[in-house]
């Protein structure tokens, strides 16, 4: 079987990945980093998970340590872009241990948080730059930033950048890089904007399809459930308080919002991730998720590209996308570099044509069962013993004082209960179980009680082994929650047809 150093990858770079354990390529990888090692312009298309990150970042690497060019302040010697700030964050992550190895040093750049740092850390001089494209044009409006040393670029998730818009900004940096150097650039699809990049700024590109633009991974089992709209909320937590990593996609910032108080409430640790968030607020969530102190992450579309924690074996659309191309890029949060994983959809009646032609259309046959709260087909697509956190107690309600002073004194009395109300703990007491609801009954708004689980706690590691999708398991439906008495009937209301998108 072919290895990287086969490839022409350096020693020492082959040796950083096979402390990974990563010793053989990937099919991207394979195909591409001949021709890119030899300094051609290479134009790839994978779908997300493929390994495209490893596939530039070598090439990158390799280049810029037998280049011989000094690292100038202000001049980076390789640019790669990136349409968002945790992909951007995450290509960081892959490159600097290989970096390190070869004395080479990164920097991030992406909007949402302070400027100050950036700028210093590119006085100080930087090999490899991953930035997004807004920010990296304020730099160097601002002057803080010359591209005039680039002897390669990348861009990452180009669909994407066309995508949110950004193709403006990326023909202004590309076109301030060297016209000699080369250039990469690796997509999901071949398109429309993306062709437009392509024509103007590649050279001669070898271009390497690995893989069709709409074919979802062979490991991704695809399911949809066929719910009642009360039901949707309670057949959710059944399925999330399973053990191991889940991924939940909304199709509204104030859905995912909404929904992860919803789950929390019912006893199961989620955090979010949209882009109301503050950056220090979404590297927060997506460690706790990937640390597994909460293993289930409600998110809208922003985390569909580029966000790759390991071992996330269920994606969840409690919202369907609107569109193919959105639904593959959510689902590819699962079945990633190999793994197996399980993708369920949430349908209601009114729900069915779009469903249709959305599974049509991403080329996938997804197998459709009809499901309650309780159904065995829940222990079998997310199977292992259900775990439910209790929440800690309310804080008691303050009553509500008139004041009769200045329009501060009222301003900062609002402000005062909108940090009363909002500072609820996240975290929870020990873990409990409690027993499935009888279908139609009634549901207690109150905390959970039982008995207390000796199991194992929730891990990361939990959802490693087969495809979820083998035979029902004795343990899994049994414990579905209690619902509270408005949550279903917010969770279903939140999503019907209409609804305003927003990520």
């Amino acid at each position: 079987m072919t290895t990287f150093t086969d490839l022409g990858v350096p020693a020492k770079l082959s040796a950083v990945l096979a402390e990974f354990g990563i010793t053989h390529p990937f099919p991207i990888q394979a195909a591409t980093l001949p021709d890119s090692l030899a300094g051609r312009d290479v134009l790839g298309r994978g779908r997300t998970g493929s390994g495209k990150t490893y596939a530039f970042a070598l090439p990158v690497l390799a280049r810029l340590a037998t280049s011989g060019s000094p690292r100038r302040p202000g001049r980076p010697r390789a640019l790669i872009l990136a349409p968002t700030r945790e992909l951007a964050g995450q290509i960081d992550a892959t490159l600097a241990p290989l970096a390190k190895a070869l004395g080479l040093r990164t920097l991030t750049v992406f909007g949402g948080v302070g400027a100050n740092p950036q700028i210093n850390g590119l006085r100080a001089g930087v090999d490899v730059l991953v930035a997004c494209p807004g920010r990296l044009l304020d730099h160097l409006q601002n002057g803080h930033a010359n591209l005039d040393a680039v002897e390669i670029t990348v861009l990452d998730e180009a669909d994407h950048m066309a995508d949110l818009g950004f193709l403006p900004v990326v023909r202004r940096l590309m076109d301030a890089t060297p016209r000699q150097g080369q250039r990469m650039l690796f997509s999901a699809t071949l398109d429309g904007g993306v062709d437009v990049l392509v024509k103007r700024f590649m050279h001669k590109p070898v271009t390497h399809h690995v893989d069709a633009a709409a074919e979802a991974p062979i490991e991704m089992a695809h399911h949809v459930l066929h719910v009642r709209h009360d039901d949707r909320f309670p057949v959710l937590v059944d399925l999330v308080a399973a053990p191991g990593r889940t991924v939940v996609f909304t199709r509204t910032k104030r859905r995912a919002k909404t929904l992860t108080r919803q789950l929390i409430a019912a006893g199961v640790p989620a955090v979010e991730l949209h882009g109301n968030l503050a950056q220090n607020a979404r590297n927060r969530n997506l460690a706790q998720f990937s640390d597994g102190s909460a293993e289930t992450l409600v998110a809208t579309d922003i985390a569909a590209r580029g966000i790759h924690v390991d071992d996330v074996a269920l994606v969840i659309h409690a919202d369907p996308p609107v569109e193919h191309k959105a639904y593959l890029h959510r689902s590819g949060r699962t079945a990633r570099a190999g793994a197996a994983g399980t993708v369920i959809t949430l349908m209601t009646d009114d729900q069915q044509g779009d469903v249709r032609d959305l599974t049509r259309k991403a080329g996938i046959k997804p197998t459709t069962t009809r499901a309650r709260p309780g159904d065995t087909v829940l222990a079998e697509l997310a199977p292992g013993e259900r775990t439910y956190r209790t929440a800690p107690p309310a804080a008691p309600e303050r009553p509500e004082v008139r004041r009769t002073g200045t329009a501060a004194d009222s301003a900062s009395g609002r402000a005062g209960q909108g940090r009363r109300r909002g500072g609820r703990s996240r975290s929870g007491g020990s873990a409990t179980t409690s027993a499935a609801p009888a279908r139609g009954g009634s549901h207690a708004a109150a905390p959970r009680s039982g008995a207390s689980r000796s199991g194992a706690p929730r891990t990361g590691a939990a959802r490693t082994g087969a495809p979820r999708t083998g035979a029902a398991r004795s343990a899994g439906g049994a414990g579905a929650p209690a619902r509270s008495s408005g949550g279903a009937a917010a969770f279903s209301a939140g999503t019907r047809a209409g609804g305003r998108r927003g990520h």
